[in-house]
């Protein structure tokens, strides 16, 4: 049952709008303040090991190949890289590779901008059943 035509339509039973001038002029409270840099690196990586952020890879083993150590590491999407010291990632450089892990060297900046060098070591990932 449709009120007649010639009678006034109840206010706040219509669509409600949004004045746009004054929403234009302010900022989102829930954008922060001080700029964060996401740690996986948020939107496209290069292809390959310039690709591999180290806080997502995870270190499967190690070889001693010809004197030199290589290790092996999965990325998130299952991809398996051959990696060696001095070879450079997305957010860092591996520092030492030995037979229990591997010693990363990260650069990456503070809420405020400022730059960070971490040293990170990651331990060979055990599967289940495996006694380390």
């Amino acid at each position: 049952m449709n009120p007649p035509s010639g009678t006034p339509k109840p206010e706040g039973t219509g669509p409600q709008e949004k004045p746009e001038a004054e929403s234009a002029n302010k900022r989102d409270p829930f954008i922060p303040l001080i700029s964060q840099e996401k740690a996986a690196g948020g939107g496209n990586l290069p292809p390959g090991k310039a690709g591999l952020v180290v806080g997502t890879v995870r270190v499967d083993g190690t070889v001693r190949s010809q004197g030199a150590m290589i290790a092996v590491v999965t990325n998130p999407e299952q991809r398996v890289y051959f990696i060696r010291q001095g070879d450079h990632l997305y957010d860092g450089d591996v520092e030492k590779i030995d037979m229990d892990g591997v010693t990363f060297r990260v650069s990456s900046k503070d809420a405020f901008g400022r730059p960070i060098e971490r040293v990170i070591t990651k331990r060979i990932y055990a599967k289940a059943g495996e006694q380390q």
